[in-house]
């Protein structure tokens, strides 16, 4: 008798490794993952099953456009999508995920300036991102120091930005429901509800502490009871 085969699932199509990044662009490190801003923002969002907050992989429409149009955002949020098949794939394919992300975001640096202000500008509305952000941290390289476009049938529209009173700029993000703000050449991520800056890791180390010293107070108490008793 013979014992039928069970048949093997498809080798997912995995995308290649993106090249080394030009030395100039270490800036999106710094302003993206240096000050824990992508961790902040995937804390804030939750769900990491189907929520992603991920960068420096290639975006592409499908496995056979990956070498026509392929971008590589240095910030990319997606709600409602398939982390697991983003790693298997080495990247985003929107045909796998089944809808393109909803946010990208570039930080400015001299050799990508003129490329994310025009080609990706044209290359992200043509995948369907909602949203494309852009960030720079003098305001010299893209031509303005905060910029964000919103997608409108088939084509970016710009969204406002405001100057604040102590010079901050701000934006709203509508997919994301956050302000991103340019502030003394930082990136900053607020929430519009409360005003305040969505939870830092700092944040966290306060609370954890303050925690902890509640219980050290109530043990305190404890003891003290128990020794009068």
């Amino acid at each position: 008798m013979t014992t039928p085969r069970t048949p093997k699932s498809p080798v997912p199509f995995r995308l290649p490794d993106p090249p080394e990044r030009e030395p100039d662009e270490v800036t999106a490190y710094d302003y993206v993952y240096k000050l824990g801003n992508a961790r902040y923002l995937a804390l804030h969002f939750g769900n990491p099953g189907t929520t992603m907050v991920e960068a420096d992989h290639w975006i592409v429409a499908s496995p056979a456009e990956y070498r026509t149009r392929a971008r590589r955002p240095d910030l990319l949020i997606a709600f409602g999508v398939n982390p697991s098949s983003y790693e298997a794939n080495n990247g985003y394919i929107i045909s796998e995920q089944g809808k393109p992300p909803d946010f990208v975001l570039e930080v400015a640096s001299v050799s990508t300036a003129a490329i994310d202000t025009g080609a990706k500008r044209e290359d992200y509305a043509a995948l369907g991102i909602p949203e494309y952000w852009r960030f720079d941290h003098t305001g010299e390289y893209h031509g303005a120091r905060l910029a964000g476009d919103r997608l409108v049938n088939g084509r970016y529209e710009p969204l406002p930005i405001e100057e604040l009173p102590d010079g901050s700029l701000h934006g709203y993000s509508q997919v994301l429901n956050l302000h991103l703000r340019w502030e003394q050449g930082q990136l900053g991520w607020y929430d519009p509800d409360t005003g305040r800056h969505i939870t830092t890791l700092e944040d966290e180390r306060l609370a954890r502490i303050q925690a902890e010293a509640r219980v050290h107070h109530l043990e305190d108490q404890l003891r003290q009871l128990r020794s009068d008793a």
